[in-house]
C-alpha cells in the first residue's frame, strides 16, 4: 500500500486546517454539466455523507464543509490526544471498518486469536501503533474520503482514471481568528457563487446542517438525504465491489462502507472553552453568516452593515477589509493563516524569511496578537 505523501504542515504547526480539493475531469463533480448534459447532483450528497462518516472513524473532527460543483471544503481540526487514548482493539477496529487488513489483523479480530504466537501478537501491536498514527493524519483521510468518491464516480460514469486534481491543498489555522474567518469562508460559498440566497438555502454545506438541526428538522432533512444518495449508491456498488484488488490489506469496496455512521460536527463552546471544541458561540457564528452571507452575495457585494456583528470585535477583525476581500481571502495566504505575530512566530520555528498572507493578515488581523 502506498503511503500518502507528508502534508507540507507539521502537526505541530496547528491542529486546526483549511483543506480543498478539485476535481480534474471537465465533467463536474457535482450539480449539472451542461456540456454534456448529465447531472451529478446526487454526488454531492455522497461527499457531504462520506466526511462525516470518516470524521466517526479518524481522530478528526469536522468544523464546515462546502460542496461545490468541481471542489469542496473542508473545515478540520485533528486530535492527537484522543487517538493516542484509543487501545490497540479500538485502533484496530476502526481500521478495518475502511480497509481489510492483513490476515493476522484479521484472525486477531475474529475467532482465532487464541491460535497466534508471541510473534504474531507483537506484529499486530505494531500495526496498532501505525494506524493509530493514520487515524489522525489528515493526508490519510483525505485519501480515503477522495478515492471511494472517485471510485463511485468512476464506476457511475463508466471510466477509469485519475478523478481528483492531484494531492490536496491544506492551510494551518494558527489561531481563533484564522478558524473563524475560514469556517465562514467555507460556508458562504456557494452565496458567493450565486447558487444561494442565504445560508439555510445552502445545500450540502455545513452551516446549513446546523441550522436544520437547531430548528428540530433534522429527521426531514436525513430522509432527504438518503432518498438523494440511495439510488446512485445502488447503481454503482455491483462495480465498486469488481474494484476490490487481491492485496493483503486494501481499502474496503463501497458496498462494505454503507453501514458507516455520520458524526456530527464540531460543536462550539466559548464559556467553558472546552477542549477541542470551536472557540466561540454558535449565535455568534450564524449572526456572522448571515451578516457576511448578506453582503458578499454577489448581486449586493459592497454593502457594509452599519451593525459589526459582535464576535468580530471580540477577535479585532476589520469588518470593512474582510467583507471586500471575502471573495480571495484565503487565497491571499499560503500554507498557513493567522494574526501578523502567529505567522511571524511561524516563520521563526520553520526557520524561513516570510511567509506568504502577512500583508493580508495586518490588513485584516491589524489589531489581533
Amino acid at each position: 500500500m502506498t503511503m500518502p505523501r507528508t502534508s507540507l504542515v507539521s502537526l505541530s504547526d496547528t491542529p486546526w486546517y483549511h483543506v480543498v480539493s478539485r476535481c480534474v475531469r471537465r465533467a463536474y463533480l457535482c450539480g449539472e454539466d451542461f456540456s454534456s448534459g448529465q447531472n451529478f447532483e446526487h454526488r454531492r450528497g455522497w461527499i457531504e455523507g462520506r466526511i462525516r462518516e470518516l470524521s466517526s472513524i479518524f481522530a478528526i473532527d469536522v468544523a464546515a464543509y462546502a460542496v461545490m460543483s468541481n471542489h469542496y471544503h473542508i473545515v478540520v481540526r485533528i486530535d492527537a490526544e484522543r487517538a493516542a487514548g484509543w487501545g490497540d482493539d479500538e485502533v484496530l477496529a476502526r481500521w478495518t471498518r475502511l480497509f481489510t487488513g492483513p490476515v493476522p489483523v484479521r484472525k486477531y479480530l475474529g475467532s482465532e486469536r487464541d491460535d497466534l504466537n508471541p510473534s504474531d501478537l507483537a506484529n499486530i501491536a505494531a500495526m496498532a501503533d501505525t494506524y493509530r498514527k493514520r487515524l489522525y493524519d489528515l493526508s490519510w483521510f483525505m485519501r480515503v474520503l477522495n478515492e471511494t468518491i472517485a471510485r463511485m464516480a468512476n464506476a457511475e460514469d463508466g471510466v477509469t482514471g485519475r478523478f481528483w486534481e492531484g494531492r490536496f491543498k491544506s492551510q494551518a489555522l494558527l489561531d481563533d481568528q484564522a478558524v473563524l474567518t475560514a469556517m465562514a469562508y467555507v460556508d458562504l460559498n456557494p452565496i458567493r457563487a450565486g447558487l444561494a440566497e442565504t445560508p439555510e438555502q445552502s445545500a450540502h454545506t455545513s452551516v446549513r446542517r446546523r441550522i436544520v438541526d437547531l430548528s428540530a428538522k433534522s429527521t426531514e432533512n436525513a430522509s432527504s438525504s438518503a432518498q438523494n444518495n440511495t439510488a446512485p449508491v445502488k447503481r454503482v456498488r455491483k462495480v465498486a465491489a469488481q474494484l476490490r484488488r487481491q492485496e493483503a490489506e486494501q481499502l474496503r469496496p463501497e458496498d462494505e462502507l454503507q453501514g458507516l455512521a455520520a458524526a456530527p460536527l464540531l460543536g462550539f463552546s466559548s464559556s467553558t472553552r472546552e477542549a477541542g471544541a470551536i472557540p466561540f458561540t454558535l449565535p455568534d457564528y450564524l449572526e456572522l453568516v448571515d451578516v457576511l452571507g448578506r453582503v458578499v452575495h454577489p448581486a449586493k457585494r459592497g454593502f457594509i452593515p452599519a451593525t459589526t456583528p459582535a464576535i468580530l470585535s471580540r477577535l479585532d477583525i476589520d469588518l470593512d477589509t474582510f467583507v471586500t476581500s471575502a471573495d480571495q481571502f484565503l487565497k491571499g495566504f499560503g500554507s498557513a493563516v493567522g494574526a501578523p505575530q502567529r505567522l511571524a512566530d511561524l516563520a521563526r520555528n520553520r526557520q524561513c524569511r516570510y511567509l506568504r498572507g502577512m500583508g493580508r493578515a495586518r490588513s485584516v488581523f491589524g489589531g489581533a496578537a
